[in-house]
């Protein structure tokens, strides 16, 4: 489990593609690393195999290449890292499991301010999940939803986000993996075939 919260920007060090790919990735981490640890890598969970010194190895099946970004990786890949939450630790994104639901593509990006607007498209099957002010991971960062249509959804990026990830440097048609809230997920889920979620059905189920 993760927060979204970004702690290192890792870079591809070397893929290894095969039957399962594997990928080296160097950080600024201490190389306390344990073997079988997990760690988020753009969003993506996966799992340490081997590690030297800073860098560590993981191994993608390819389920996880069809789903995620991470078949365009390349040495000089910069991606955003975060290891597992400890119990005890502060929660300050939200909760975050690693398991990519979709991939986006990157619509607009712009200056607002101090901050960074960007926009980006919501695959269909991961639509109901999406609320104004709710939160969306994108390439392992945890946001705020502040604007969410039929097909696309913005976000706004404050200058400590923009400096600790790779996230503000993504251009228009650059891919992103998306991982939806996770309550999200169970809430709509439960609330499957009552024609919609509405403030009604919360409302009688206690979550509003």
């Amino acid at each position: 489990m993760f927060t979204g919260l970004v702690t290192d920007l890792g870079t591809i060090e070397r893929v290894t593609p095969g039957p399962v790919t594997d990928l080296w990735v160097a950080s600024s981490y201490p190389g306390d690393f344990k073997l079988g640890e997990s760690i988020a890598c753009d969003g993506i969970c996966l799992t340490v195999v081997e590690f030297r010194g800073h860098s560590f190895k993981v191994q993608a099946a390819p389920e996880t290449l069809r789903r995620t970004t991470l078949g365009t990786w390349a040495p000089g890949t910069r991606v955003n890292l975060e290891r597992a939450l400890q119990v005890g630790d502060r929660l300050g994104g939200h909760w975050v499991q690693g398991h990519v639901d979709a991939v986006g593509t990157v619509l607009e990006t712009r200056p607002d301010g101090g901050s960074w607007a960007m926009s980006f498209s919501l695959p269909n099957e991961i639509s109901p999940f999406f609320v104004e002010k709710g939160s969306v991971c994108i390439d392992g960062v945890s946001l705020t939803l502040t604007q969410v249509g039929a097909e696309r959804f913005a976000v706004m990026l404050i200058p400590e986000t923009q400096a600790r990830t790779s996230l503000g440097k993504k251009g228009v048609g650059a891919k992103v993996n998306l991982e939806a809230d996770i309550i999200g997920k169970y809430v709509a889920r439960m609330m499957g075939g009552r024609g919609g979620l509405t403030l009604e059905h919360l409302k009688a189920a206690g979550l509003a």
